[in-house]
């Protein structure tokens, strides 16, 4: 990560660029049983010139909750979940500002955040996705950007405590939690990658926009706060779908960036792997590991035989990772 040393240019350009930060940007928000928290992230982001929700087969009153609170938004709501991913995409295919807010339904923009991210984009044309500093609800600092995917294993994972940056700086990861993007650098790239049903979309999503020649920058003046439980489910269910879906994401990206680590047989490997786990666990009694590992297991066995992550990314195919 490389610091910028900003001091006061964005703001300088961005009044030079001319515009208010809200008429030139679009928010797109995709929800999935987020009725307790869609209100104040909706109440966050009302100045902006459009706002597009789509919603993944929500069963809580999501829906109704969003007309609520905004009733002159976009909504899209989709019967069946397509993934976060393709959510995202349908509603930046209707986008028509420069920029597009991505925010999560328990995500909430602070006053003059927004204004902040633009005028850095402004700034710095090269840069692609801007995210704000983002905060838990105790105050404390959520680390919200990091360095690219494969870097991420040589470095010490342990960041409790670490400050906001003084300035704006590159990174090589921003948190899919809140951020800005360049609508020109989108329609370049792709958007997100169909294939990817949940997990890692981000990932790929910074690592394809890297690749491109843009930048992804933290902008510590913009702050945001994290409510955190967007979308809250309980039951073996959801915790089989969150580790099956984090393993066949992870083997997916690795191989599409041409990683070792997605190849045959790392994926025979995890499958055998997990599954022994799995069949260790079940039988000392400890179940919900047992169910952890044997999702992990499931998801990398139907990478390996060339399974789609679900029924709605079945036609989806790898994308080469060439910009």
């Amino acid at each position: 990560m490389e610091s910028l040393g900003v001091t006061a240019a964005p703001a300088a350009r961005a009044s030079m660029a001319g515009g208010d930060a809200w008429a030139r940007t679009s928010v797109v928000a995709v929800t999935h049983d987020s009725s307790h928290v869609i209100g104040p992230c909706l109440a966050s982001v009302a100045r902006a010139t459009a706002i597009v929700v789509v919603d993944n087969a929500s069963r809580d009153g999501c829906v109704a909750a969003v007309r609520a609170n905004a009733p002159a938004a976009e909504l899209i709501a989709n019967p069946v979940g397509l993934g976060y991913g393709n959510g995202a995409n349908q509603g930046l295919e209707r986008v028509a500002s420069e920029f597009a807010l991505v925010i999560n339904p328990d995500a909430v923009l602070r006053a003059g955040a927004l204004d902040a991210l633009i005028a850095a984009a402004d700034a710095y044309p090269d840069a692609a996705m801007l995210g704000p500093a983002i905060y838990n609800p105790d105050g404390s600092l959520e680390i919200s950007h990091d360095t690219g995917l494969f870097e991420r294993a040589r470095l010490d994972a342990r960041r409790d405590g670490e400050p906001a940056p003084e300035g704006p700086l590159c990174a090589g990861f921003l948190s899919g939690a809140v951020f800005v993007l360049r609508m020109s650098a989108v329609r370049a790239t792709g958007g997100y990658d169909p294939a990817i049903f949940l997990y890692y979309e981000d990932d790929d999503l910074c690592l394809r926009l890297r690749a491109a020649g843009y930048s992804l920058v933290l902008v510590p003046g913009a702050q945001a706060e994290h409510l955190g439980g967007g979308s809250i489910h309980a039951g073996w269910a959801s915790h089989w779908e969150k580790f099956f879906h984090m393993a066949w994401s992870r083997l997916y990206v690795e191989a599409k960036h041409g990683r070792a680590g997605g190849g045959p047989a790392v994926a025979l490997g995890n499958a055998l792997g997990f599954a022994a786990k799995a069949l260790g666990y079940a039988l000392i009694g400890q179940a919900t590991k047992a169910v952890r590992d044997a999702a992990r297991a499931s998801g990398s066995l139907a990478y390996l035989l060339g399974r789609p992550a679900s029924r709605s990314t079945r036609r989806a195919r790898p994308k080469s990772s060439a910009p």
